[in-house]
């Protein structure tokens, strides 16, 4: 099956700026090549893809490739290490892809280019989201790097909510996190009532509880978690001060001290190993994780926290270094991440695309039904590996798409005090 891609006469244009960028490529000409034997040059392009195990698996690179008839090298590890990468040496990817807060470090870095708004066919049903932060009026917002408030390029060299006709990044999956809990182990809660944050921090799990070892997301789980314990107050949670980060971290090494942690975990699949060992019986946790463990048979539930999420949005970025074929191979890709295919994929596996209209098309009804309508499973659902993940009668913990986007706390975001933040999260790791 060939997936419906976009029209590409506008997506494979570039624009007069790109060209300037990218520089001018060279062109054998034909009288170089008909001198001699024969030379055959393999013209199928290739493109490196940096970002994490989140998006960047098997399936998705085969498909890509299978379609695109592009080459796709994938260059998947921790968010932190290939934010480092991306930020240091934007010679090494041509498609950056990660979460909407280390975009002001990759610009402000120099590390990424504007993506050309005529150049994404799709970019009229990209939704509400990404473009004003909410999907319908009255929504909360949340505190933090909203999207939004960094999507468009301005003329004057910085980010903001503007619209303008140049994008600092792709806007594609995004979901809201928050925390798994083993029903075995753990009486289940209520979502929106008993489920809270706090339960990182309760005495009841000492030594059995799990934290993400990212500052620029478990930062933000724990602080959501000592808050709704009331043992630390801030007056804005997206962007703490440093008296507040203080008295977070002496708050945090003292649970840690008294062993409340059982273990920081560095990628999903490593989460998945601490929970289905029985080391942990609470912890921060993505989607793919609980999607998992319950493929596994392990009754593994996804809370919907009173206090609100923790909310996330992918971004797919062009790296300041992409020209020529690897810039148009980029367009494509990007543009296939649309097209319906792989919005279906990563909704099996919990996570929502920016236009999901298209994603439809690739999902049964009883798929739609639980993933962004919140209503009762009336079969048994598989996830991505193809093992059964969602029982039949189950519901979505949180509700629907909207409902789910309407509870948002805070997104994941780099404060102005993140250098000052991460002496306190390595004093964490070591206490």
């Amino acid at each position: 099956m060939v997936d419906p891609l976009p029209s590409t006469s506008s997506v494979l244009r570039p624009s007069r700026r790109t060209l300037l960028r990218g520089g001018v490529a060279l062109v054998a000409s034909p009288g170089l090549l008909s001198a001699g034997p024969a030379i055959h040059v393999n013209r199928r392009p290739k493109l490196r893809v940096l970002g994490t195990h989140v998006t960047l698996q098997p399936a998705i690179r085969e498909r890509a490739q299978r379609v695109l008839d592009i080459d796709i090298e994938f260059l998947p590890g921790g968010s932190a290490e290939v934010l480092q990468k991306a930020s240091t040496f934007p010679e090494s990817f041509d498609v950056y892809e990660q979460w909407s807060n280390s975009i002001e470090i990759l610009w402000e870095a120099g590390a990424i280019q504007p993506i050309q708004h005529e150049r994404i066919a799709l970019w009229n049903e990209v939704n509400d989201l990404c473009k004003t932060g909410r999907l319908e009026a009255g929504a909360t917002v949340g505190k933090g790097a909203a999207p939004h408030r960094m999507l468009y390029a301005q003329a004057n060299g910085t980010l903001s909510g503007a619209p303008s006709q140049e994008l600092s990044f792709l806007p594609y999956v995004h979901n809201v996190d928050s925390f798994g809990y083993d029903a075995a182990s753990v009486e289940r809660g209520t979502p929106y009532g008993s489920e809270s944050w706090g339960w990182l921090l309760d005495p009841r799990w000492r030594g059995h509880v799990g934290i993400v070892n990212e500052p620029t997301i478990g930062l933000f789980d724990l602080a959501l978690a000592a808050e709704a314990r009331g043992l630390v107050t801030f007056a804005d949670i997206g962007q703490m001060t440093r008296k507040e980060i203080d008295m977070l971290f002496e708050v945090l090494i003292d649970h840690k001290r008294r062993g409340q942690f059982g273990a920081f975990w560095n990628s999903v699949p490593h989460s998945v190993d601490l929970m289905a060992s029985g080391r942990i019986c609470v912890s921060s946790m993505f989607s793919p994780a609980v999607s998992a463990l319950n493929g596994q048979g392990h009754d593994v539930v996804y809370a919907a926290p009173r206090e609100g999420y923790r909310a996330w949005h992918g971004v797919m970025c062009l790296s300041s270094r992409t020209s020529g074929h690897a810039m148009d191979a980029a367009y494509r890709y990007m543009n296939w991440w649309l097209s319906g295919w792989p919005g279906a994929f990563v909704a099996r596996q919990g996570y929502y695309i920016s236009n999901p209209e298209r994603a439809r098309a690739f999902l049964s009804e009883a798929e739609w039904a639980y993933w962004y309508s919140g209503l009762e499973a009336t079969s048994p659902l598989t996830g991505p590996d193809g093992s059964v993940s969602v029982r039949a009668g189950e519901v979505r913990r949180g509700g629907s798409y909207r409902e789910r986007f309407g509870h948002v706390s805070v997104w994941n975001t780099v404060m102005r005090e993140y250098e000052y933040s991460m002496r306190g999260w390595y004093s964490l790791l070591t206490a």
